[in-house]
């Protein structure tokens, strides 16, 4: 955590020629600690990637230390002298951060390094994909400040499940980037020189993919996992692959494979 607040520049975005859209916390001296600005500014930053067809994959990033420690000990102070009505009015801000990122229409990649607590581990959780470096850490800290992870637990839960997530929200204890492995709330950890080696693999993998089938394909496992498999699920199933072959991108993608050549988006990604 830290004393100092977040400023318009706590967040870069960067966007490459492949429309791999990389966004950075950048706050490294206070441990790229939250407050409302950054909450904000994060939030504002992935809805308009989110609109922009040209991007094709977001990275969630950081500078410094540390990917995330946390609340800022200043946002702390101000939110203490809250009304409850004020506090439930910038928690929506964090709750609106993390329900973005968790249902943005883009794949998401966590690149996660050092200590990522609380907010920042919420993060994570809500990404579809996190590789961390093996000396990252994580810990879900709000009940040793009398608080519980109320706006992240969710999205941990979803990544973890709740048994797990009962014993790491209950015990608020650090663990490491092996033990988030386990846990899967990360699918790879990797040597620190290796890390940016890995995301950019996994990119490679995700640009194969078609725009649209990738946002269709991630909505659609997230309907699944709330879902009975039932009769409803079984003939919406039908009628989604049976949408998806008639769609431009459904008979460009079959045609490309028949044809023995690349589909159009790998060409452009590519260009």
């Amino acid at each position: 955590m830290s004393g100092t607040s977040a400023a318009p520049s706590s967040v870069q975005v960067a966007i490459d020629d492949r429309g791999i859209a990389t966004l950075t916390l950048d706050q490294p001296k206070i441990h790229n600690a939250f407050d409302d600005a950054m909450i904000a500014t994060l939030a504002l930053a992935l809805r308009e990637l989110d609109a922009d067809p040209a991007v094709r994959v977001v990275v969630i990033a950081a500078n410094g230390p540390s990917f995330s420690a946390g609340a800022n000990l200043n946002w702390m102070k101000r939110m203490a002298g809250y009304s409850e009505a004020q506090n439930a009015e910038d928690a929506l801000g964090l709750a609106g951060l993390m329900h973005t990122l968790y249902t943005l229409s883009k794949p998401t990649l966590a690149r996660v390094h050092g200590p990522a607590y609380a907010g920042g581990l919420g993060l994570v959780a809500c990404c579809d994909i996190a590789v961390a470096a093996r000396e990252a850490t994580f810990c879900l800290t709000e009940v040793r400040l009398g608080l519980i992870p109320a706006v992240i637990t969710p999205y941990v839960v979803a990544a973890i499940g709740e048994r797990q997530a009962r014993r790491w929200c209950l015990t608020a204890e650090r663990f490491d980037a092996e033990a988030a492995f386990r846990l899967g709330l990360v699918q790879e950890v990797v040597d620190a020189d290796r890390l940016d080696q890995r995301i950019e693999a996994i990119i490679g993998h995700l640009l194969l993919g078609g725009p649209a089938s990738l946002a269709e394909c991630k909505a659609w496992v997230g309907e699944v996992a709330a879902r009975p498999i039932d009769e409803r699920l079984v003939a919406d199933s039908a009628h989604r692959i049976a949408r998806l072959r008639a769609s431009a991108e459904g008979r460009e993608g079959v045609a490309a494979f028949l044809e023995k050549r690349q589909p159009r988006w790998v060409a452009a990604a590519k260009d």
